[in-house]
């Protein structure tokens, strides 16, 4: 896993481009529809490198990452991360050129979503509405939204046409943009400034096995040729969003064919969305169904020893299902996704961090997963900036004793003296004695054997005497 100090330092040079003319009504869009996704770190990044454009330009000064350090307040780790989240959600372009001396990117800005295309992305939408709730949502909505002005019978349009308003060339005119035919494209290394219009996130179609899914589905009920490049691409959103498999996605890809033998794209996500909450209980997906990001993984190679299994676990579980299967199989309740979802979300601790968060506090208090407690260490985690499950699970055996003593006291205010028993199985990462532990062990066998030899001598030094 790459580290932020290899592929970015201070004096890296660095030039903003756009891609197309950015304008204020997509200020409103970012900071009202993103920035709740995204944050306000990459939203800073964003404006910040929007700012280094002057009006009506395509292309910034040069200017260093120093530079971008001091004018946000930040260390170059949390540019760096906020630029990826920017890639991710289809707001930035990178580009690098690796010189002797140095190292330059360009970073070209992309404008956001239309309103539009935002409310009807089957994807973005989604977890806005997951993440501000219903009635911020339709507030949102309503702002974004205006009403149509409706034309009254009696209104009778007379708009002209252009032939009605204007002439047709004549011969001489004709002529004469032919002789400028060639001046009318921009030089070879120029070009117009205008407006590109943005498309929305894609999820790459290899990350969902469509051959699986194929095999599954008869060729006589849906044949191969509906599969087409429009459909993969709305399922692979669908199995991203919904974490859908190939089996489960089989049953839903039948229920969307319609009359013609033809994959219905809208009907396709109704019935991802219909039975995402049927399993899920009416609720729609969020961060805690997410997994631990692969930038973020350390256990990439095939897993050797059980810990190294526990890690590759962790890191490819989604929170809400550690805590099921850390509470021996019972649902969490809503209360509980709820503390899991705003400390992740609060704290911004990755999915593989909250695992073992997870796993920590319920074999730590005895099943109980308090609100407070859970909040008190996520955020000591937070502020060692803890990012993978590995420097979790180093720091929580670490630190025992002291997460031991943030544990709330009983009502009665009385505290027992007898020793708890834990019947509850401890994860493998757990399973370690201290230094000290062992240190005593040993002591103790070797006060065992002294104390045996010297009965032995004084029974000798009796018989003797005797």
């Amino acid at each position: 896993m790459a580290q932020h100090w290899q592929e970015l330092i201070p004096i890296d040079r660095y030039i903003v481009a756009a891609n197309g003319l950015l304008h204020e009504y997509d200020r409103k869009v970012l900071t009202f529809l993103y920035q709740p996704l995204i944050g306000s770190t990459c939203f800073s990044l964003y404006m910040t490198l929007w700012a280094e454009l002057e009006e009506n330009r395509l292309w910034s000064e040069p200017s260093s990452h120093h530079l971008l350090m001091n004018l946000l307040g930040l260390n170059l780790k949390d540019i760096y991360e906020a630029r990826l989240k920017l890639e991710g959600i289809g707001l930035l372009k990178t580009y690098v050129k690796m010189d002797e001396e140095e190292r330059s990117f360009i970073y070209e800005l992309h404008p956001p979503l239309s309103p539009e295309q935002f409310f009807l992305d089957g994807m973005l939408n989604i977890f806005l509405y997951r993440k501000i709730g219903k009635n911020h949502f339709a507030r949102l909505k309503r702002f974004f939204t205006d009403q149509q002005k409706p034309l009254e019978e009696s209104f009778v349009e007379v708009t002209k046409e252009f032939q009605d308003v204007f002439a047709s060339a004549t011969p001489g005119s004709l002529q004469y943009m032919q002789n400028i035919q060639s001046e009318l494209n921009p030089e070879d290394d120029q070009q117009f400034i205008g407006r590109n219009e943005q498309k929305p996130i894609v999820i790459d179609v290899n990350t969902f096995n469509f051959d699986l899914l194929q095999a599954g589905l008869n060729d006589s009920l849906v044949p191969k040729k509906a599969l087409t490049p429009k459909v993969k691409e709305v399922i692979s959103n669908l199995a991203f969003l919904y974490n859908i498999d190939p089996i489960q996605m089989k049953n839903i890809v039948l229920g969307a064919i319609n009359e013609a033998n033809e994959i219905d794209s809208e009907e396709l996500r109704k019935a991802a969305r219909d039975w995402y909450q049927y399993v899920h209980y009416d609720q729609l997906p969020s961060l805690i169904e997410r997994t631990q990001p692969p930038l973020y993984r350390v256990q990439l190679e095939e897993p050797k020893t059980q810990e190294e299994q526990l890690i590759r676990s962790l890191e490819t579980t989604s929170p809400v299902k550690v805590f099921k299967d850390s509470s021996g199989g019972v649902e969490p309740s809503t209360s509980d996704l709820d503390i899991i979802e705003e400390v992740m979300f609060k704290q911004k601790l990755l999915p593989g961090v909250m695992n073992v968060l997870i796993q920590f506090v319920l074999l730590k208090t005895d099943m109980k997963f308090t609100k407070g407690y859970v909040e008190k260490i996520a955020s000591h985690w937070a502020r060692k900036q803890v990012k993978t499950v590995k420097e979790a699970m180093d720091l929580a055996k670490k630190e025992n004793s002291t997460y031991l003593g943030w544990r709330e006291p009983s009502k009665t205010g009385k505290t027992s003296k007898q020793k708890p028993i834990r019947t509850e199985v401890l994860p493998d990462w757990f399973e370690e004695k201290s230094e000290s532990t062992a240190k005593d062990s040993s002591s103790t066998d070797i006060n065992k054997e002294l104390e045996a030899k010297k009965r032995a001598i004084e029974e000798k030094l009796k018989a003797f005497r005797k």
